[in-house]
């Protein structure tokens, strides 16, 4: 029965959890920017200690890829690999947006009718996005989208869709006047929305190379340039 230490850091969401056979035996997590890495290990000793289990009894470790922030994935992806090296355990790479639609799918009653979409906040009107079925298929495949009148028109023309995470808002007023968009308030990422993915590619052996892999950040990062003062 594989125990799965779990690691979400893409969004201003901090969250771990260890989940055995697809069960979850403990989790914990923060909603606040610029503190995962002042309490990412902290927490992970903490879910290990709860649940009577040590690093060495891990079989794996499953790690939130991106798209997302690029210093909150940094982090996670590069606390998930220093264990695995550590311990000389696989590395399971679970797309951050589509655990977010698994996860919202196993927490409530979704229809099956209903597209769910994911969204990321990408700063000013853009969100990092993609579009599922509540049975996991992908109906439009991760972009960056600037928000405007016009996005998923089409889908939305004939489709209930449930917009949800912290990019969502964007849409609010954007298609206010649409009544097949719908908006989920309150959505935060968590580890434990990895579980089920995390458990699935376990079985599958579907790991990554720890040595070579890289959080898939969707845009290159650009760095704000500090004016100085004279």
């Amino acid at each position: 029965m594989a125990l799965i230490l779990q690691i979400e850091t893409a969004t201003t969401s901090c969250s771990v959890a260890l989940a055995k056979d697809g069960e979850m035996l403990a989790f914990k997590e923060i909603d606040q920017r610029n503190i995962h890495a002042e309490v990412i290990t902290l927490y992970i000793d903490e879910i290990l200690a709860l649940s009577n289990a040590t690093y060495a009894q891990l079989d794996a470790i499953a790690v939130s890829c991106g798209p997302g922030s690029y210093t909150g994935l940094r982090i996670g992806v590069s606390t998930a690999k220093g264990l695995c090296f550590a311990l000389d355990k696989p590395l399971i790479s679970v797309d951050t947006l589509a655990a977010m639609a698994t996860g919202l799918v196993t927490q409530g009653n979704i229809d099956n009718h209903t597209l769910l979409c994911p969204m990321i906040d990408a700063r000013r009107m853009e969100v990092y996005t993609a579009i599922y079925r509540s049975n996991g298929e992908v109906v439009k495949p991760i972009t960056a989208e600037i928000i405007d009148k016009d996005s998923f028109a089409e889908l939305l023309a004939g489709n209930d869709i449930l917009f949800f995470g912290d990019g969502a808002g964007k849409c609010c007023e954007v298609f206010s006047n649409n009544s097949h968009a719908r908006f989920l308030d309150g959505f935060a990422n968590s580890a434990i929305h990895l579980t089920q993915i995390a458990a699935d590619k376990f079985d599958n052996s579907d790991f990554v190379d720890v040595a070579y892999f890289e959080p898939y950040y969707l845009k290159d990062f650009i760095a704000g340039v500090k004016k100085s003062i004279v």
